[in-house]
């Protein structure tokens, strides 16, 4: 049967039928659903709501606002709660009386809301009162408001995956970047649910004394996750929720390494879930790292023909059981794209909860917009957004390598090698984007000669260019080349 033949036979379904010609032309002020799914039918359908609960909450909130109101607030219930609208702007006004800290009864609120011009988009004075008797005791009161809550991010989910579905029959060029969209959109819903507001001032002003007494007493040296380096730790802070931490080098300077040694101090010495995304090395050659650098064996060693000790062997089996028993989850797709590693890390947060993310090395990501096929700059811009963004999101710390450019070696004199800020390569969108950028370098790797390279043998920096919430400033650092690790500290001879 044709479309038109389809659409006739409707018309004459309505015509004989008096319920479908009704239910055709109805119309309230509340939001209604358009239902797509069949051709012959033309029949608008109501989004989820409970209006009885809803009246039952504002009912409980004018007869007793100082508790009722306030369990709202704790509760984090919002405007956007309410399904019909005069309950949504009632809401708005008692909120803001609350807030206002000004007491009101039935006669006093319905002059306000007279003198606002808001009486009538609230029902009028007749429905006002209705509702202040609605509910005769206010012992359902948290029951009724889950029933509220649940009917909103019905509604939300419906919202969402209709946008998705127009999206998706308007046929985007950019598909990736549409699925990445529609991923976010569903994953806010869920965080909506559990925290549908932005922590308050009192909250915030807490959290920021309660780090402060931490330091303070000096029981912590840092306040966000430790790194395991003491100097890095005290002038960071630590890796707190939402930073973007960013480590650049030239090649061979060891920049896996370094993030390898904080993946190791965070998942395995402090337990906390970690997600490494690899774009150079396979997950194999991760893990081999990691494992003889916690066991502090050179397994270059081997290959010279050398045979493990019974002690070292120990070591090195506990090592692989921490390993084994830890919470380290590493991605090694070559040239994963921004979407694909944020869609990734939001399914993993989700599933384990993890707690750091670290990445190698952003250079090698690709972003697959039409914007950045032609424009290599904004193709890392739009990474290191991308990155920044994920790391608020989440909530919780993300470190990434960066290569810098050739201009460490077009330095003379004490300055040789000694990076700088400017060196990223490609784009001025990291250093923007970072909360933290540290340069790590070498000196041996300069020395222009035997001797001199021997007196610089372990010798290692990390400048700390930027620190958007402390000091600056060179950190030195101990490396260890056959066991490719580094320490705290210049080398022992240094410090002697």
């Amino acid at each position: 049967m044709r479309i038109r033949e389809i659409d006739e036979a409707g018309e004459g379904l309505r015509s004989c039928c008096p319920v479908m010609a009704e239910l055709t032309k109805q119309k309230t002020s509340a939001p209604y659903l358009q239902q797509g799914a069949s051709e012959v039918e033309d029949v608008t359908r109501a989004l989820p709501h409970a209006v009885g609960p809803e009246k039952s909450l504002l009912s409980s909130m004018l007869q007793d606002p100082q508790n009722y109101i306030g369990a709202a607030v704790e509760e984090k219930l919002t405007p956007g709660h309410f399904y019909l609208p005069n309950h949504s702007t009632l809401f708005g006004v008692l909120i803001g009386l609350f807030e206002a800290g000004i007491s009101f009864e039935l006669v006093s609120l319905v002059q306000r809301l007279l003198d606002k011009g808001l009486l009538e988009k609230c029902g009028g004075p007749g429905y006002v009162s209705e509702l202040y008797t609605y509910a005769p005791s206010a012992g359902h009161f948290h029951h009724h408001l889950q029933h509220v809550k649940d009917k909103f991010v019905l509604r939300a989910i419906i919202r969402s995956a209709n946008e998705a579905v127009a999206q998706a029959y308007e046929a985007p060029d950019e598909v990736p970047e549409l699925l990445d969209s529609v991923e976010q959109s569903i994953l806010s819903i869920r965080q909506s649910a559990e925290t549908n507001q932005a922590q308050t001032l009192e909250q915030t002003v807490k959290e920021v004394m309660m780090n402060f007494e931490i330091l303070v007493s000096k029981e912590k040296v840092s306040v966000g996750i430790s790194t395991g380096f003491e100097q890095l730790d005290r002038k960071s802070g630590g890796l707190k929720p939402g930073e973007m931490f960013v480590i650049a080098a030239r090649p061979s300077m060891g920049k896996t390494s370094f993030m390898m040694n904080i993946v190791e101090h965070v998942c395995l010495d402090q337990n906390k879930p970690c997600m490494v995304f690899s774009c150079e090395m396979s997950s194999a050659q991760l893990v081999q790292r990691l494992l003889f650098a916690r066991a502090k064996f050179a397994i270059s060693q081997l290959s010279r023909g050398y045979s493990p000790k019974k002690q070292e062997l120990e070591r090195i089996r506990n090592s692989a059981m921490q390993i084994i028993n830890s919470k380290l989850f590493i991605d090694d797709t070559a040239g994963i794209s921004i979407n694909e590693l944020r869609a990734k890390a939001r399914r993993k947060k989700h599933e384990e909860d993890i707690q750091f993310i670290a990445i190698d090395y952003l250079q090698l990501m690709k972003s697959r917009t039409k914007q950045a096929e032609n424009s290599r700059e904004r193709e890392i811009a739009e990474i290191s957004g991308g990155i920044k963004a994920l790391a608020k999101e989440l909530g919780i710390p993300i470190l990434i390598l960066a290569q810098l450019n050739r201009g460490p070696e077009g330095r003379t004199g004490k300055s040789l090698g000694v990076p700088r800020m400017s060196d990223l390569r490609e784009s001025g969108s990291i250093e923007q984007d970072a909360d933290l950028v540290g340069l790590l370098y070498r000196n041996k790797y300069y020395a222009e000669n035997e001797e001199e390279r021997a007196a610089l043998e372990g010798k290692a920096e990390l400048v700390l260019a930027k620190n958007r919430n402390g000091e600056t400033g060179a950190i030195p650092l101990t490396f260890i080349e056959e066991m490719m690790r580094f320490e705290s500290g210049p080398p022992a001879e240094e410090q002697e």
